[in-house]
């Protein structure tokens, strides 16, 4: 029997601990288990990208006739949808510190009462108590790498960032040439990121986001959008000077994570205007998102994906991206936006000069034919069979 404690069952659609029957994957629809980050619940915005993916692929894949069930922090929210929808179990434990956070050679660290390890404890029991098909883990960190085996099942990674850690590397790369199908990344820069032996083992699955939760806006204001977490390796400091030498209002929507850097790039620019709006909802940022003029990706480290691309996209917002990362894989430049070197806030501002050239209609077309969320479903449902044929 599933423990009660220190978890509980909860399907999305409100309805608790739905019993499931044994399935025959073989019949056309797959069990799922997925496996959260463990450094926030999903629905606080703590997690980054790797939340908006998560629920992407929980609707998507029950969409597609799959049984998907979330283990996840306590706390987390995922939306409501039907019956057949994704389940979630909330678990306790302390979360983890964000590997970006860390030094490279630094060991990741694990708290005790660790949420992942609690986390992967449900997920090994479910997997014998309830018959499921395989685990997909969306955890930034090598315990699940590295306790695999403990599952009867097949464990595949979806990982959400480039390499930052030395520890990561090893479980990952151990994880390719184990079996070489159970990991994914977003973009072909991400995966280079780990070498070339990673690099080629890697399946690429892109990204998707629901594009029927955003609204097309033609005729936006003059300010300028960055959503991101409040630190670093976003480019903040970059995101003020963009917006001091453009001249523009410069909204940034995300977690203070850093307020350090934020006061530090007040004080390096003190004529641009920004506002911190914070962390919004999916429904009040595109909202927010779809009336600014343009959205700015300035990030210093290498984006695995870049989901508020093709969010800002499918509100008809061009982007302007550095050329570093999955962002430079998501706009066309000159097309659906701008595409300008690394490290120059000099050359987004310039872009921003003339991002009257880009049809905001276009963007909001590509985002239609390359990156719905029923697409991205569907090629991570092929890469997960590809593991159980």
């Amino acid at each position: 029997m599933l423990r009660r404690s220190p978890h509980r069952t909860v399907c999305a659609c409100g309805k608790s601990d739905i019993p499931h029957k044994p399935n025959n994957p073989a019949s056309g629809s797959m069990r799922i288990v997925f496996l959260s980050t463990s450094v926030g619940p999903l629905g606080s915005g703590i997690g980054g990208g790797v939340e908006l993916t998560l629920r992407t692929l929980a609707h998507g894949l029950s969409l597609r006739g799959h049984h998907v069930t979330v283990v996840a922090p306590r706390g987390s929210v995922i939306d409501r949808a039907d019956a057949d929808g994704p389940r979630l179990i909330e678990v306790d434990g302390e979360m983890h510190v964000p590997s970006q956070t860390l030094a490279r050679s630094a060991e990741l660290v694990v708290p005790r009462n660790s949420v992942l390890v609690n986390m992967w404890q449900v997920v090994v029991q479910l997997v014998s108590s309830e018959h499921h098909d395989i685990v997909l883990n969306f955890a930034y960190d090598a315990h699940p790498f590295v306790h695999a085996r403990e599952c009867t099942v097949p464990t595949a990674h979806l990982v959400s960032m480039g390499s930052l850690s030395d520890e990561m590397d090893r479980a990952v790369l151990s994880a390719v040439r184990t079996s070489p199908r159970s990991v994914a990344m977003h973009s072909k820069a991400q995966a280079n990121t780990f070498g070339a032996e990673i690099g080629t083992a890697t399946t690429i699955v892109s990204g998707g986001v629901n594009l029927d939760a955003y609204e097309f806006v033609a005729q936006p204001t003059d300010d300028l959008a960055l959503v991101a977490r409040i630190s670093r390796e976003k480019g903040i400091v970059d995101g003020f000077e963009v917006a001091e030498r453009s001249g523009r209002r410069l909204r940034v929507f995300g977690v203070m994570e850093d307020e350090a850097v934020w006061n530090e790039a007040k004080a390096l620019h003190p004529r641009a205007q920004v506002e911190h709006v914070g962390f919004l909802s999916t429904n009040e940022l595109q909202s927010a998102l779809g009336r600014c003029a343009a959205l700015i990706m300035v990030h210093r480290w290498v984006e695995a994906f870049g989901n508020v691309a093709v969010e800002a996209l499918a509100c008809g917002v061009p982007v302007i991206t550095y050329a570093r990362g999955g962002p430079a894989e998501i706009v066309r430049d000159g097309v659906t936006g701008f595409v300008v070197p690394p490290d120059r806030p000099d050359e987004v501002a310039a872009a921003v000069a003339k991002i009257g050239s880009i049809d905001r209609g276009r963007c909001r077309a590509e985002a239609l034919e390359r990156f719905s969320a029923p697409a991205f479903a569907h090629r991570v449902e092929d890469w997960l069979r590809g593991q159980l044929a």
